[in-house]
């Protein structure tokens, strides 16, 4: 049997990072090696307590440790996305537990040395980084331990944006100009929040040319349609005639699980911010678990992702790489007043045959959705015994 992909997940929870660790801490394509936090979608000492609230939720406290990381970017002042995520990172739901305090075993040491110590104890060529939010930490990992460039399988990022057309994923519009980014004109959150971080990992040749980035142009193609919200809450539909009046009443309640009606609760908060801004109607769109579902390419679990161009004459048969441009002049502010592409992530294709950035156009969406609902079921039965052992003790 293969091993399953060993998996660091370095994050800023944030709604959409919550089923980022419930992907990474469920499924049985993946050992999660343990999590880092990031300033981003709320300050460090918040995404930290989220990440811990999370890993709670889903019965996973007691075994994966959360290690927080960089407070601000590289040079830059931080920059806190409450305005979407509201000011705890994760508001919108009453049924998330506190924090519990760190495992036992975890290590007093930086996200930075527990990030190293995790990858080396790992073969070479077999570890992945995901990373949901800004790239500080992982920026500051390769600056640090150079060599684990090499040592390294792959990082997979959820950030940036092409635009152009890339994919026909809707982007919204600003003053009659198609928009690119989703915090500014130009620019994806994550990527304006540090861009010389990102620019440290897209620039370098080792690391290009073993990175996957999943840009708004691919998240904003998974949406969690209101059918998506019954599976989640309910689980997969019932085959026609198969259905009793009781499984049809308990499909019409308010979930299988607190768990999972929280998930539903979060991945709603913003869901009008997506359908006044952006015009994405269908329901918001899912884009942190996206970097840890592409990191099971190539193993029997793969949800296929697709890295060609389905307009070219080429189709399937012409493997698309590329380089990537971070723009760091300028600041948030001329970013966001002045129309300064700051943060902006340039992509050029680059010869057939070439190695570069991987950036997908597509994936198999509902094979994505049904994993999601697995690992629900997963985490669900997992919660089931900590509860039934509780009460009897």
């Amino acid at each position: 049997m293969a091993e399953p992909v060993p998996l660091w997940l370095d994050c800023d929870p944030g709604h959409d990072d919550a089923f980022a660790i419930l992907l990474a801490a469920y499924h049985p394509g993946i050992r999660l090696l343990g999590i880092s936090t990031v300033h981003g979608n709320a300050p460090l000492d918040k995404t930290t307590r989220n990440a811990r609230s999370v890993l709670a939720a889903i019965g996973k406290h007691n075994e994966i440790a959360v290690y927080p990381g960089a407070a601000q970017a590289l040079h830059r002042p931080p920059v806190h996305a409450t305005d979407i995520h509201g000011e705890s990172g994760l508001d919108g739901t009453f049924l998330l537990p506190q924090p519990p305090p760190p495992p036992p075993f975890q290590k007093q040491m930086t996200a930075v040395e527990a990030m190293a110590e995790a990858l080396r104890a790992c073969a070479p060529g077999s570890v992945w980084i995901a990373a949901t939010g800004a790239l500080t930490n992982v920026a500051a990992l390769f600056a640090a331990h150079p060599d684990l460039k090499a040592h390294v399988k792959g990082v997979s990022v959820m950030g940036g944006s092409v635009g152009n057309g890339f994919t026909p994923a809707v982007m919204g519009v600003v003053d009659g100009v198609p928009r690119v980014g989703n915090y500014t004109q130009w620019a994806e959150f994550n990527v304006l929040i540090d861009p010389e971080a990102a620019e440290a990992i897209l620039s370098d040749p080792v690391l290009a040319a073993k990175t996957t980035l999943i840009p708004l142009d691919l998240t904003h193609l998974v949406l969690a349609t209101q059918e998506v919200q019954d599976m989640l809450l309910h689980g997969p539909p019932l085959e026609e005639g198969k259905g009793t009046a009781e499984s049809e009443r308990k499909r019409q309640g308010r979930g299988k699980s607190d768990l999972r009606v929280m998930l539903v609760e979060l991945v709603n908060f913003f869901a009008s911010t997506y359908r006044d801004v952006f015009g994405i109607i269908e329901g918001p769109p899912l884009h942190d678990p996206l970097a840890v579902a592409a990191i099971l390419t190539g193993t029997k679990y793969e949800i296929p992702f697709y890295d060609y161009d389905p307009k070219s004459a080429e189709g399937p048969s012409r493997r698309e790489r590329f380089a990537v441009k971070v723009v760091t002049e300028g600041t948030l502010e001329d970013a966001r007043v002045n129309g300064v592409q700051t943060g902006r992530t340039i992509v050029t294709l680059l010869p057939p045959g070439s190695e570069g950035v991987r950036i997908p156009r597509g994936l198999d969406i509902p094979l994505f959705w049904r994993v999601i609902e697995e690992c629900c079921e997963k985490a669900d039965e997992v919660n089931t015994k900590i509860l039934t052992k509780s009460a009897s003790s």
